[in-house]
């Protein structure tokens, strides 16, 4: 097995895989605007059936093509050194990212109009 297909299969697609599910975290907070917990789970199931293909076939395949086209861009201008850094960033970027929607919470990764309000 080729390095590139090496870092391809054990991290970034790995990496792809969590940014896909960022997104599915990021649906369920914005279902939680509406106020019935019934029309809550009818929304997230909805928003699954019908949004899984839209995600299959056009989100992940995008994710994936963005990612690799970094991958290909950063090895090419600067070889092994090139695809260290670009794990290495790629690494941080989605520990972030993780960071602020688990621990901070998902609102903290949307832009503060997009953010659900707060109803106490």
């Amino acid at each position: 097995m080729k390095n590139s297909n090496v870092a391809r299969s054990y991290f970034v697609l790995p990496c792809c895989i969590l940014l896909l599910n960022l997104c599915v975290g990021m649906v369920g907070y914005k279902a939680k605007m509406l106020g019935d917990p019934f029309l809550q789970v009818a929304a997230v199931i909805a928003m699954v059936l019908f949004g899984g293909s839209m995600v299959s076939f056009v989100l992940a395949p995008a994710i994936e093509a963005l990612v690799g086209a970094l991958h290909r861009g950063s090895r090419r201008r600067w070889g092994e050194l090139g695809e260290i850094v670009f794990v290495l960033l790629l690494g941080i970027l989605v520990f972030w990212l993780y960071y602020r929607m688990y621990i901070l919470g998902p609102e903290y990764l949307l832009p503060r109009e997009w953010r659900n309000p707060h109803r106490f």
